[in-house]
């Protein structure tokens, strides 16, 4: 009963304090908002696609760029008509 009671807290703690499985960063886009007076500018890298950035960026100046952090699942490549290619000799 002893260790219960030691073991229990223990056990709740460890699940509430191990870290979570990482995630891929899915914000794929950035917006680099061009700088007032000063030249100082401000980026937001919170946008999944190139459309959403864009339209944040519309009518208050700036530019979209590729997340230099972005570490998403990479894209697939196409396959031809589904057929596997042997080497013939």
């Amino acid at each position: 009963m002893r260790i219960l009671r030691f073991a229990l807290p223990a056990i709740a703690a460890l699940t509430v304090l191990a870290p979570a499985t990482g995630h891929a960063d899915q914000y794929k886009w950035c917006a680099e908002y061009s700088g007032g007076r000063d030249g100082m500018g401000a980026t937001n890298c919170g946008f999944v696609t190139l459309e959403q950035c864009r339209a944040t960026i519309s009518g208050i100046g700036g530019w979209c760029s590729p997340n230099p952090f972005y570490t998403g699942p990479e894209p697939r490549r196409r396959q031809t008509n589904g057929r596997r290619y042997r080497d013939e000799r």
